[in-house]
């Protein structure tokens, strides 16, 4: 017999060590742990200590997550609660920028809106933008993360466009409407990856867009 008949003759016959229990006291197995040969029952103790420290890991990430969770959802609520303090309604872009930047700790935040009534026309957020980035705002069906390659809305922070290493893009929809994009920066290649979650930068985008819906036309 091969190694692997007799894992599955045991496998298909467990009662084999309850009618040749002498066996466990005999056979010897090595330790990877503590190398040297110990019993069975020793390796399987080993084994459960295993697992139980695997687990142990699994929920210390669990709990990690769910605190770093529930702390963005009280940033969203208090910075939501910012904006809802706005009482002048052209005040509310500069609050939303700086609220955002201070409750999320955010370094560059920014935004632009295209198609704004009249009496915004003149704002720094209606600043004029080109036809590709509306193009590409229209195109994004969940807020962009990633490095900046040369962006043209890297260039919409008060900081050199060149120090914006990478960048998070959230674009602002009415009824369907796109109608702006709010620009995330920072100098860490790090901060915002393609590979990062996006649930809560979409529900941030969400926020944004039922905020400040009421420039557009």
């Amino acid at each position: 017999m091969n190694p692997n008949d007799v894992a599955s003759y045991l496998a298909n016959n467990p009662e084999f060590f309850e009618q040749h229990a002498e066996l466990l006291a005999t056979v010897r197995l090595t330790s990877p742990v503590l190398g040297r040969t110990i019993s069975m029952q020793e390796r399987q103790m080993e084994l459960v200590r295993e697992k139980y420290r695997a687990l142990e890991l699994k929920l210390a990430e669990f709990v990690r997550l769910a605190q770093e969770n529930d702390t963005t959802v009280n940033r969203l609520t208090s910075w939501t609660q910012s904006l809802l303090s706005v009482r002048n309604d052209a005040d509310l872009p500069q609050v939303f920028t700086t609220s955002m930047q201070r409750i999320f700790n955010l370094p560059h935040v920014t935004i632009r809106c295209w198609d704004v009534a009249d009496a915004y026309a003149d704002t720094w957020f209606s600043a004029p933008v080109s036809a590709d980035v509306q193009l590409f705002t229209a195109s994004l069906t969940t807020p962009f993360c990633g490095k900046n390659m040369d962006f043209e809305a890297a260039g919409w922070f008060n900081v050199p466009a060149a120090t914006i290493s990478s960048i998070a893009m959230l674009p602002l929809r009415s009824e369907g409407k796109v109608f702006g994009l709010v620009v995330l920066g920072s100098d860490d290649p790090e901060r915002y990856t393609s590979q990062m979650a996006t649930h809560f930068l979409t529900q941030m985008a969400g926020i944004s867009s039922a905020a400040l819906r009421f420039m557009i036309n």
